[in-house]
């Protein structure tokens, strides 16, 4: 049901050498190479995950032997967003074979662990492709500049400024929009999804959605009470957290489990409100 698309839009990279946009703070341990590859991970066959070209896992110092730990997520090295700004700089094919191994490892690879250790209580997850939708684009950078998820309702990526999460639905079909326009004018299940969305705001959560009307809608007055949540013509949570030391731990999960929780309310309210669509049946008879 939930129908998430990543608010940021893709930059027209320029072509040339890569050179890192500011200094990160690292750990103790010495950071690698850009295009080294980290020999604490193995690539397993498989995986849950669509389009997946495998799963991820570490090596544990003190499993038994034949064994191989479960994948656990530690956060993001600063390679993995260094990787991201090579992209930008050079977003072409070289760069991307030159660093499939990075990409694989050091940014897929937390990225499954991250979606394996929410499954449990927030749904299966599944990464999207790393290759854009060219055809209809002026743009012809063939990579997209950030990794991106779903899981359950929520969506996460990961970008070389840091991390992001959204959740809801960011773009209603008509029969959808209908259904929501509806249950916003109505008084009961207005005034609920009105308290949702400001405690969602208290919290430190942007409330937005697609194509905001500058007017009212058909048959709504200009003035309703709730005038600003009938423009939208879709309805999300967002949240962005820059990146800093600590991207490389697990308080990234942390982030991503709290702002899933707060955006359950908003989640609940659409699944009972909207649902998913159901466009109407074609109809039957012969063609004319």
């Amino acid at each position: 049901m939930t129908q998430i698309i990543s608010a940021r839009n893709q930059r027209a990279t320029s072509r040339g050498s890569f050179q890192p946009r500011r200094a990160r703070t690292t750990s103790a341990v010495a950071r690698a190479p850009i295009r080294s590859s980290p020999s604490a991970r193995v690539k397993e066959t498989g995986g849950f995950i669509e389009s997946a070209e495998g799963r991820f896992g570490t090596l544990s110092t003190t499993q038994s032997e034949g064994e191989v730990a479960a994948m656990t997520f530690r956060g993001w090295s600063p390679e993995a967003l260094e990787f991201f700004e090579g992209l930008e700089a050079d977003n072409s094919k070289g760069y991307w074979q030159r660093n499939k191994t990075v990409y694989e490892t050091i940014v897929r690879g937390p990225m499954e662990e991250l979606l394996s250790e929410l499954a449990p209580e927030w749904g299966e997850g599944r990464v999207f492709r790393p290759y854009r939708d060219i055809r209809f684009s002026a743009d012809k950078s063939p990579y997209k500049t950030h990794i991106a998820a779903m899981v359950g309702d929520g969506y996460i990526q990961l970008t070389g400024e840091g991390l992001g999460a959204g959740s809801g639905m960011w773009e209603m079909a008509p029969d959808q929009l209908a259904r929501y326009r509806q249950a916003v004018g109505d008084d009961r299940s207005g005034a609920k999804l009105t308290a949702i969305v400001a405690e969602a705001r208290a919290a430190g959560l942007e409330v937005t959605g697609h194509g905001v009307l500058k007017i009212a809608p058909k048959g709504y007055p200009q003035d309703h009470p709730r005038i600003e949540l009938l423009r939208y013509k879709g309805l999300i949570t967002w949240q962005e957290w820059p990146a800093g030391p600590w991207l490389e731990t697990r308080r990234a999960k942390d982030r991503i489990v709290r702002f899933l929780g707060l955006s359950k309310p908003l989640n609940e309210w659409l699944r009972t409100n909207v649902g998913p669509s159901t466009p109407s049946a074609p109809k039957s008879g012969r063609r004319r």
